[in-house]
């Protein structure tokens, strides 16, 4: 996350209670984002579901977050945030974990993301994939960082055009035949449409955001811990779905 996360990012706006669960009728998702521990701020607790039920999750992380550490060079932080994100992907049960390695802060969403985003999704053949929210604020109002916004977006377009043999013929010449997504899920949205209830996985979310210990401690003092902020969130979204502990997705059929 190369700005720190909205605390409040899942908070529930004033439309978001009571939401239909997120289907679960699925055995493969791709989550494709923009940093190291973008996914590790709640999303990671719906991951930590998934697998524990034996779905296979693969992730994809457009840069290795190296300009999200403001002490420390970026030539220095790739490395150490691309090992974190594999520590914390471990916490919650995935083992694959793959970078696009795109420049940390200036994201463009265009064709090259989209085709990248295609590219992965017709090699993984995910049945859904999962995001963070591309609209310009979180849940909770907080203003969203233009790489995720670009991300989110491209994940949506991308993952759409996995689908379309006429869209990026080249990755024919690759023998990456056509792969169709059922529906793309974001998190920390203003619009949520779904949740998922994690409560027994709350301390699996953060063991895994703990996992990004050097990151975490060039945030400010005052930042709250990684403790404090997950369970924010998470209750932030188990209130739109009335439960203790939920994730909220804004749900894009295809």
């Amino acid at each position: 996350m190369t700005e720190p996360t909205d605390p409040n990012q899942q908070s529930p706006g004033p439309d978001q209670r009571g939401l239909p669960q997120l289907p679960q009728d699925w055995d493969r998702a791709l989550v494709v984002v923009a940093h190291p521990d973008d996914i590790e701020y709640g999303t990671a607790a719906a991951v930590a579901r998934w697998t524990a039920d034996g779905k296979r999750v693969t992730y994809l992380l457009a840069t290795y977050g190296e300009a999200g550490i403001d002490g420390a060079h970026p030539s220095e932080v790739a490395q150490i945030r691309a090992q974190e994100e594999r520590d914390g992907a471990a916490e919650v049960g995935v083992d694959v974990v793959e970078f696009l390695g795109l420049k940390d802060g200036v994201v463009e969403y265009g064709l090259p993301l989209r085709r990248a985003i295609a590219r992965a999704v017709r090699v993984h053949r995910p049945e859904v994939v999962i995001g963070v929210t591309h609209r310009e604020r979180f849940a909770g109002g907080g203003t969203n960082q233009a790489d995720h916004r670009a991300v989110g977006l491209a994940l949506i377009d991308g993952a759409r055009d996995a689908g379309n043999r006429w869209i990026f013929t080249d990755l024919l010449e690759e023998g990456l035949e056509p792969w169709s997504v059922r529906f793309a899920a974001l998190t920390g949205s203003p619009a949520g449409t779904h949740g998922l209830e994690v409560g027994e996985f709350v301390e699996s979310a953060i063991a895994s955001l703990q996992a990004h210990a050097r990151y975490l401690a060039g945030l400010p003092e005052d930042y709250p811990s990684a403790r404090e902020l997950l369970e924010g969130i998470l209750r932030g979204g188990g209130a739109a779905i009335g439960a203790e502990f939920g994730v909220t997705f804004e749900v894009f059929d295809f």
